[in-house]
């Protein structure tokens, strides 16, 4: 079960529906970067938690504010790092990795996707060392993901290595925790 939003530009961007948010932006401009009352997510962040590619690329293209936060004090830069397979996802790479790997191109496309993701987001004039409510960056949460193809990214863009969230903790530090050695050999490069 997914958010339900009340701004129409929210609901079209989330939903991937292209021809109505683009219908809904050419009757009202103003709903470009409009924010839900409740949630405080623009029509860029309900496309980014939802990894709608084409309308996160639409609405960047069209200027939308990739630097407005919602009400937990996430960018869409945030919500692009927290993105993980859903369910679905696992169970379909599971039941196809036997069949002539199917399941592993299914797996390299959607990293694809999240590549393709981040690098759309990062082309606009996002804050990559924006912090949230509990003082994450989105290099905390690839770092939390164990995403080894995103992490670079961020780190071309000069992410900052430093932050410390809320618990004291550096991506560095996470990293170190959670024992992922590669990206702990990436970070330790860039410090």
């Amino acid at each position: 079960m997914g958010l339900v939003y009340s701004q129409p530009a929210c609901r079209w961007a989330s939903s991937g529906d292209l021809q109505r948010l683009y219908s809904a932006l050419r009757d009202d401009s103003a709903q470009l970067n409009v924010q839900e009352p409740i949630s405080g997510d623009t029509p860029l962040i309900a496309a980014c938690r939802r990894g709608n590619l084409r309308v996160v690329e639409y609405l960047l293209d069209n200027r939308a504010n990739a630097q407005l936060t919602n009400q937990k004090q996430r960018t869409c830069l945030h919500y692009v790092s927290k993105r993980t397979f859903s369910l679905i996802d696992y169970l379909l790479i599971a039941i196809l990795m036997p069949i002539l790997l199917l399941g592993y191109f299914l797996l390299l496309q959607k990293q694809r996707k999240s590549v393709s993701l981040m690098e759309a987001v990062l082309s606009s004039d996002v804050n990559i060392d924006a912090v949230d409510y509990k003082g994450n960056t989105a290099l905390h949460y690839v770092c939390l993901r164990k995403s080894q193809i995103l992490v670079p990214l961020l780190l071309e863009r000069h992410a900052d290595t430093n932050i410390q969230n809320n618990d004291g903790e550096t991506a560095l530090d996470v990293s170190i925790r959670l024992k992922f050695r590669k990206i702990v050999n990436l970070l330790k490069k860039e410090r």
